[in-house]
C-alpha cells in the first residue's frame, strides 16, 4: 500500500514538473515563465520528494527528502521574486498584453507622493 501511495505522489510530482517545462516553453514573457517555474516545478520537486520519503519512510534517505523539499519550498519564491525584480528593475518589458504591472506603479507612488488624487 505504501508503495502505492509513494508512486501515485511521484507521478503527481512528474505531472507537475512536465506542466511546469511545458510553460517556460510556451509563455510569453520572463515573468510568466518565472510563475510557471516556480509554482509548478517547485510543487511538482515537493510531490516527488514527499514520495521518496512515503516510500523510504524514516530512514536517513526519507530525512534527506524532507529536508530537501523544506529547502525547495523555502528557497524557491524566494529566488523567483528576486529575479522577477532584478528583471523589472533592468528594464525588461512585460508582455503587451498584460494587465497590471504593481512593480511600476509602486515606483511611480513612492516618486510622486503628492500627485495621488
Amino acid at each position: 500500500m505504501t508503495e502505492t501511495i509513494a508512486q501515485a505522489l511521484i507521478l503527481i510530482g512528474l505531472g507537475f514538473d512536465l506542466f511546469g517545462c511545458i510553460g517556460l516553453v510556451r509563455l510569453p514573457d520572463v515573468y510568466n515563465r518565472l510563475q510557471a517555474a516556480t509554482k509548478c516545478v517547485t510543487l511538482g520537486t515537493c510531490f516527488i520528494l514527499i514520495g521518496v520519503l512515503v516510500h523510504a519512510g524514516i530512514s536517513p534517505l526519507g530525512v534527506k527528502a524532507f529536508l530537501c523539499a523544506i529547502f525547495v519550498i523555502l528557497t524557491s519564491p524566494v529566488g523567483a521574486h528576486a529575479l522577477a525584480r532584478g528583471a523589472h528593475i533592468s528594464g525588461v518589458r512585460l508582455w503587451e498584453k498584460s494587465v497590471v504591472d504593481k512593480y511600476e506603479e509602486h515606483r511611480l507612488s513612492k516618486e510622486a507622493p503628492h500627485a495621488k488624487a
